[in-house]
């Protein structure tokens, strides 16, 4: 139990408060100082950004991330997520949905599959140089796919076996695995990244 917990905790830090601290920094170096009404506007989003990190860091002591997402739902929860890595300015993103979600969800399957997105969207922001960021979830049939792409510079999926880009890619396969499904990752250099994720649901 210890040793779980303190694996959910390292989770955590990684994929939300990671990324939070991540957007602040985006935030920060993009400010134009010679533009006053915008740089109030990115110096007030980076303090946004700073208090949920803050809110996040307390939360997580009592590791109450995944009763928060159950409230919220899936979809709401990437709309929520979309929303602060829009307030960098550094992305284009968009969102969209193709067939209705069951009233009935999976909170255990919903979590899993938002701390994915929120390791690929760090993934892209920290090595794609990417400006285009498109996420797609789609039910069909029973089954739920979670697709995101972006513009990047993309990679040799072969070359990242043994390097630090290649064990994030195993860790997306291995969450995937945990709910019964797989993810795909489409990649080549310099034609940017796809990966679904997609299992049975609810």
């Amino acid at each position: 139990m210890q040793e779980q917990t303190m694996q959910t905790i390292g989770a955590d830090l990684h994929d939300n408060i990671g990324q939070l601290l991540s957007l602040t920094s985006l935030t920060l170096n993009s400010i134009e100082l010679d533009n006053e009404p915008k740089a109030r506007q990115k110096v007030d989003a980076a303090i946004d950004l700073t208090i949920r990190s803050i809110k996040e860091m307390r939360l997580l002591g009592k590791l109450l991330q995944g009763d928060q997402l159950v409230v919220m739902g899936l979809s709401a929860a990437i709309r929520h997520q979309v929303s602060w890595v829009e307030k960098s300015e550094k992305f284009q993103v968009s969102y969209a949905e193709d067939g209705e979600l069951p009233a009935v969800n999976n909170p255990e399957k919903d979590l899993i599959l938002f701390r994915i997105l929120q390791e690929i969207l760090n993934n892209i922001m920290k090595h794609a140089h990417a400006t285009q960021i498109s996420i797609r979830l789609d039910y069909q049939n029973e089954q739920l796919y979670l697709k995101v792409t972006d513009n990047g510079v993309g990679f040799d999926t072969a070359d990242l076996q043994h390097t630090e880009g290649g064990m994030g890619l195993q860790n997306i396969r291995k969450r995937a695995g945990i709910i019964g499904g797989g993810a795909n990752i489409d990649s080549a250099p310099g034609e940017g990244t796809a990966i679904t994720i997609f299992t049975s649901y609810p």
